[in-house]
């Protein structure tokens, strides 16, 4: 059986199980985040004994649900613990098998491109990106561990976190492809997320049930650490998913200062999320909703909308419907190489006339609209052949 053939039924079932497992894992976050800024102090004397801190009432699906957190813990744990982890395991190990499939396997079509860094090797190449993420975690974690506990500790470990992710947003586009830049970045940050759950969060509860049950006074520090780490967890969720989302739209991943894009989109994503999580302690306590993160957000995000929108076009007279005999020389030149009778990337063919106008619709989005197609531009398709292929389009591929 074809290995490309092979090589696209793993992507589309990585990604698939991918994003549901994210969905599991990033649900049971933003409900737990939401959770902890929503308790409300009981007012039962029974749960004040029982030593709850905090309870919430609330309904979904027909039924009422009444969600309690003790302020250590309850006077004798039950048998059975929920653990949340392997929400987080399994969106790690997924993403970095679509990872490995999709780029490292293939690091010459989706990893390299030899305008930004020519690596005498793919296997450099490979082992770079590798190193994103293993050190990324590693510099990420001695910031935490040095300085997370120390006066303004949040504060300067944030600020930072954000400095590391600028500078490396910056290195990544230096040595990789667009694309692959973009999606490396949300994956060194998605390995932190995933790590902070393995080596601290999950072992610290581990140590905080192993003291109540052993009857020993429990230690503070581990509750301080998970939930440091949580938080981050919190915050990098938005930038994460937008680094992942970008490798569908490449006038992103492709624009000037690239690196800058990325950046200011991932700080609008932490910034609305700064917004949801004030939002639930604001309500709580009667106050106004801290619109100003949300407005933050949303104004960066306009301002990458007016720096990357093109350059309005001088009034010209009405180009000529290109000919199906033109739409082909330029789909021969810049398309056929991965879209042929041998190679079908995608099971798109494009090597007859017929087979381009039945593939027009998608030739159409991919090199027209998302301008994501050829690859990483590497056969070097100009502005003035993508509208070419428009115009073509639009009058109804004759």
């Amino acid at each position: 059986m074809d290995a490309t053939y092979l090589l696209d039924w793993a992507n589309l079932l990585l990604r698939w199980a991918h994003v549901i497992v994210a969905i599991a894992w990033i649900g049971s976050s933003f409900y737990f985040v939401f959770l902890d800024s929503s308790l409300e102090p009981p007012t039962d004397p029974v749960l004040k004994d029982k030593g709850v801190g905090g309870e919430l009432w609330a309904v979904h699906g027909g039924g009422f649900y009444n969600p309690q957190k003790y302020t250590v813990a309850p006077k004798t744990l039950p048998e059975k613990l929920h653990w949340f982890f392997w929400e987080s395991y399994s969106t790690w190990l997924t993403g970095f098998g679509l990872f490995t499939v999709l780029y490292l396997f293939q690091a010459r079509t989706f990893l390299i491109d030899p305008r930004v860094h020519a690596w005498s090797s793919p296997g450099w190449a490979v082992a770079a990106a590798l190193g994103f993420l293993v050190v990324f975690w590693l510099v990420y974690d001695v910031i935490c561990h040095l300085l997370g506990r120390r006066r303004h500790g949040d504060l300067i470990v944030g600020l930072l976190v954000a400095a590391v992710v600028v500078f490396a947003a910056w290195l990544a586009t230096q040595l990789f492809a667009g694309r692959a830049a973009f999606l490396l970045v949300g994956a060194m940050m998605a390995t932190a997320m995933s790590a902070n759950v393995a080596h601290w969060i999950i072992p610290g509860q581990r140590k905080v049930v192993a003291q109540l049950k052993a009857g020993l006074p429990v230690d503070p520090v581990y509750g301080q650490r998970g939930k440091q780490r949580s938080v981050h967890n919190t915050y990098f969720t938005l930038p994460v998913l937008i680094a992942m989302l970008s490798n569908h739209y490449g006038w992103l991943y492709e624009a000037p200062h690239n690196w800058a894009v990325l950046v200011v989109m991932m700080g609008a994503g932490a910034s609305i999320r700064q917004f949801f999580v004030a939002r639930h302690k604001a309500k709580l306590a009667g106050r106004r909703a801290p619109w100003g993160y949300a407005l933050t957000g949303v104004a960066m995000i306009l301002g990458v909308v007016l720096a990357l929108a093109p350059a309005p076009k001088p009034a010209v007279a009405t180009a000529p419907v290109p000919t199906l005999a033109q739409v082909q020389a330029v789909v021969q030149q810049r398309c056929v190489l991965c879209h042929n009778a041998q190679v079908q990337n995608k099971g798109i063919e494009l090597d007859t006339p017929e087979l381009i106008r039945k593939n027009a619709m998608a030739l159409h989005q991919q090199a027209v609209v998302l301008k994501a197609m050829p690859l990483n531009n590497a056969t070097q398709i100009t502005d003035e052949e993508r509208a070419l292929l428009g115009r073509w389009f639009d009058a109804g591929m004759p």
